[in-house]
């Protein structure tokens, strides 16, 4: 009988080994709930404000320039308050996000000067020789011009008038109406010294200032 009551103690002390045993084995599990951070949330919408001046400052450098000079004053103050939201911020963008905050500052504030040096050389009144010379690119007395040369100054107004006359001033447009009248007039004088088709030449650039002058008008008529 003390034998069996032994054997059934021994039994119990075993089991009891055994389960805390298992227990010490097996690892207790955990739930860990991640939150965001406010400063991740604020790092994206920051990174959103650089995306969007980024965007801001591209379109303006591609305006054409007389219509951005017109709207200097409104697109800087915009360019302010755009710059001063990252500027309190700026410590938390990657170092790729401050290197493109950078350089779109850099690249508005160029663009920003160059409009002001234009609109600066639009309001000084340059003399009717220098109007000339910047439209023929050539330094010519029109009224002594042989009939050979007609030809190729006519095309060196048209060729000025076409790449310059989206940055052209009412000044410009009146300089080069005023040449084109002089070449006109010396045009009369000399024309039958010209063959046939130098003179259709000169009647095809003729056609074509005038052309861009009255789409120029056009457009003039539409914006206002």
């Amino acid at each position: 009988m003390k034998r069996s009551f032994a054997y059934m103690l021994l039994t119990m002390a075993g089991l009891a080994t055994a389960t805390g045993a298992s227990a010490q084995q097996t690892p207790r599990k955990t739930t860990t709930t991640t939150r965001p951070t406010s400063g991740t949330a604020t790092s994206a919408g920051l990174e959103r404000d650089l995306a969007d001046f980024s965007d801001w400052v591209n379109d303006k450098v591609d305006r054409v320039a007389t219509t951005a000079r017109r709207e200097l004053p409104r697109l800087s103050e915009e360019f302010d308050r755009q710059s001063r939201r990252i500027d309190k911020a700026v410590d938390s963008l990657t170092v790729e996000g401050k290197k493109e905050y950078n350089t779109q500052k850099v690249r508005y504030k160029r663009w920003s000067d160059r409009q002001d040096s234009l609109d600066a050389a639009a309001r000084r009144p340059a003399t009717a020789d220098q109007a000339q010379r910047r439209l023929l690119n050539e330094d010519v007395n029109i009224s002594k011009a042989r009939a050979s040369e007609l030809p190729d100054l006519y095309f060196h107004l048209v060729e000025t008038m076409r790449s310059d006359k989206k940055d052209w001033t009412q000044a410009d447009w009146s300089a080069a109406s005023a040449v084109l009248s002089r070449l006109n007039a010396r045009y009369d004088q000399v024309r039958d010294q010209l063959p046939l088709e130098e003179r259709l030449r000169i009647r095809s650039l003729q056609g074509e200032f005038r052309t861009l002058e009255k789409a120029r008008d056009v457009k003039d008529v539409i914006r206002e």
